[in-house]
């Protein structure tokens, strides 16, 4: 009984601040650029392991990644479930909305700069977005997101 309330809290917090981030539009991309998250490939799939917001950004650019490339996944559960697993780790209301930002505009700018790139979805990165969005929906979110060529 007591996991399945700690789950629903954490549920309820992510909730909470998404409306709150949504209300004040705080998520919005032109408030955020430049701040936190990702604006290129290279900046998702470079970003240190040490890094604070590694995990929001290369979930966010992974998703963005399996969604252009026709994935059969659901990217808004994916969001939700990686969200309550930062909450649910203790990240405050200052890290979640960091942590928002960071993913949303991550998976945004992402799927902006490959929406027109006819050969993007090749084998050796199709099979990396695989291994990696898999892992992510198993709730590993270790941030070691690998690009493919």
């Amino acid at each position: 009984m007591r996991g399945t309330r700690s789950n629903e809290a954490a549920y309820a917090a992510v909730a909470a601040i998404a409306a709150l981030l949504a209300l004040s539009g705080c998520s919005t991309i032109d408030q955020v650029r430049g701040k936190d998250g990702a604006s290129s490939e290279k900046e998702a799939r470079d970003v240190a392991s040490n890094d604070p917001l590694a995990r929001p950004i290369q979930v966010g650019w992974t998703s963005a990644r399996a969604t252009h490339c026709g994935f059969i996944f659901d990217p808004d559960q994916l969001r939700s479930n990686y969200l309550a697993s930062e909450a649910q780790a203790g990240a405050t209301p200052e890290q979640m909305q960091k942590i928002v930002r960071a993913y949303d505009y991550t998976r945004e700018s992402t799927l902006a700069s490959i929406k027109d790139n006819l050969g993007y979805c090749n084998k050796e990165r199709t099979a990396a977005i695989r291994s990696d969005l898999n892992r992510y929906l198993a709730g590993d979110y270790a941030p070691s997101a690998r690009m493919g060529r």
